[in-house]
């Protein structure tokens, strides 16, 4: 019988970012975009002027209501867990992080181009660079990865990007950039066998 891996740094991240919302809900700074500036988001000014360069990845951590919480922990409950299983935790997290990176640099210069004055936050760069490194997983081997398979992969970036450019005030430049970032690192990782299951003979 196979004995399952337990997706730890799925489950550390899912509880970090629940974690982070609730104490600025109980604080009251969400509502307040300048209080709000002062505890991670991303905002490019500061960035540049002062080299808070932390804003690229305290942001991933930072979600504005509810909806958007729930949102993303659900995607990053079901892809993370998917994509740490079969490649391990090392390649889980690289990805993760260097997605979510990758997205909040795509934003930071879109809106340091633009010269938008907003403030931006969530983890939905990470997990479309998740989306990005899935697909690529799935497309390079043509075998499903967990049970994700490769017509299901390709719905749900498609469907997820749809989302993105038919609503308002979402971050479709940090979606594209995580999303391209991940499915790079994908392609790469792919060239590594997945991570071993023990297997226990009775």
């Amino acid at each position: 019988m196979n004995q399952k891996q337990l997706p730890i740094f799925t489950i550390i991240l899912i509880v970090s970012n629940i974690l982070y919302f609730f104490y600025l809900t109980a604080i009251g700074v969400l509502n307040d975009n300048t209080r709000l500036i002062d505890y991670g988001v991303m905002f490019w000014p500061l960035v540049v002027e002062q080299h808070q360069y932390y804003r690229l990845f305290t942001c991933m951590f930072i979600h504005f209501n509810i909806n958007h919480l729930l949102n993303n922990m659900v995607m990053l409950g079901v892809l993370g867990q998917t994509l740490e299983i079969e490649k391990g935790r090392i390649g889980f997290i690289f990805t993760y992080i260097i997605s979510g990176l990758g997205g909040s640099f795509a934003s930071f210069y879109m809106n340091y181009s633009l010269q938008s004055n907003v403030i931006s936050g969530g983890a939905s760069g990470a997990i479309f660079g998740l989306m990005g490194a899935l697909l690529a997983y799935v497309l390079r081997s043509r075998r499903p990865m967990g049970r994700l398979s490769k017509r299901g992969m390709i719905f749900c970036v498609g469907f997820s990007l749809y989302i993105g450019f038919t609503s308002d005030h979402v971050d479709n430049i940090a979606h594209l950039g995580g999303l391209c970032i991940g499915f790079l690192l994908g392609l790469l990782l792919s060239c590594f066998p997945n991570k071993q299951k023990c297997e226990v003979n009775q």
